[in-house]
């Protein structure tokens, strides 16, 4: 009798546990941001509502749990094992290839997945990936939340990030001011139907790589007419095309700072899904297919190597590509 009540009791535990604790997937550029204000913002890392990680690089768990020492973050050995210890799970993988073998493996997170499990997934992936992982969860009795984010490294630390949700309008409700609060400024839910959050997302990402692009043209052409590019940015944020990220990216650009926030090849991946999204949808896109093309050469180019560098890298292939005295001097 005393070992099955001891029994009951740990299996107790357990259940508490899985439906109190939190789960965070991947921890690189954005994730690690991400996790740390669930945990600086008392979301979770508690005794009662520990946060629970798993990243493919174990330094990253290692280095989070250093980071706030005196709050409860448990590390794991496979996504797996993080779904099944947890109610709530976000997760946050960089690319549609590493998404899918975390999601498909023998231990990733469809296997943890029961009727108790709420996935929150933030990656931005082709909306047909987005649909497939929302309908293997449900067809195992879990919710899936689509929540792809607009916001780079910068945002994702100081939790003002956008969330552009689909699918459990139940788990939206649930995590809109218990989670994404704390790791972001604003939250909108978009449909029931999988697939409208990442359509929003690659909007807007299509969107911002065009501007960049366009801004790196006209930064290198301030320069090579002779006129100072630091009084241009100036200039340029004064007017009524000023943006937070040309005021953010400009100075670093002309000093040829590209240290990653969004990397290139994520951003090239975004505007690429994003074209075939406008060419499925039969819309005109010539202006951001251009600019497609003129980041995707950047990614591509081995003499500069700019595919992990930040976006804003797509700077260095406009001006290797000019022919100005200025842009020759500059890639000497």
């Amino acid at each position: 009798r005393s070992s099955s009540q001891k029994l009951h009791r740990h299996e107790s535990s357990i259940t508490k546990l899985r439906m109190s604790a939190i789960g965070f997937i991947g921890l690189g550029i954005m994730g690690e941001g991400m996790a740390a204000r669930l945990i600086s913002q008392g979301i979770a890392g508690s005794e009662d509502k520990p946060l629970v990680v798993w990243n493919r690089t174990t330094s990253k768990c290692t280095a989070l749990k250093e980071k706030f020492p005196d709050k409860q973050v448990i590390v794991k050995g496979t996504a797996r094992e993080v779904v099944e210890d947890c109610g709530v799970v976000y997760s946050m993988l960089s690319t549609p290839a590493v998404s899918k073998i975390v999601f498909e493996g023998d231990d990733g997170v469809l296997a943890g997945v029961s009727a108790k499990t709420s996935i929150v997934d933030c990656a931005t992936l082709a909306e047909s990936d987005m649909k497939g992982m929302n309908d293997a969860v449900v067809a195992k009795g879990g919710r899936f939340l689509e929540a792809p984010v607009s916001g780079s490294k910068g945002p994702a630390a100081v939790g003002s990030l956008i969330f552009l949700c689909a699918g459990s309008q139940e788990l939206f409700d649930e995590v809109k001011d218990n989670g994404l609060n704390a790791m972001g400024k604003a939250s909108h839910f978009f449909s029931t139907e999988v697939g409208y959050g990442t359509r929003a997302k690659l909007v807007v990402n299509s969107l911002m790589g065009t501007m960049l692009a366009a801004y790196g043209e006209s930064l290198a052409l301030s320069e090579s007419v002779g006129l100072d590019p630091t009084t241009m940015i100036e200039v340029i944020g004064q007017g009524a095309i000023q943006s937070p990220m040309y005021a953010l990216k400009g100075p670093k650009m002309i000093v040829k700072d590209h240290a990653p926030n969004f990397p290139l090849k994520h951003a090239h991946k975004d505007m690429a899904l994003a074209t075939e999204m406008a060419e499925k949808a039969g819309v005109e896109f010539s202006v951001i297919g251009q600019a497609e093309k003129v980041l995707g050469s950047a990614k591509d180019d081995s003499e500069l190597n700019l595919a992990d560098e930040d976006f804003s890298a797509v700077f260095e292939k406009i001006h290797k590509d000019s022919k100005s005295q200025f842009s020759k001097k500059r890639m000497a």
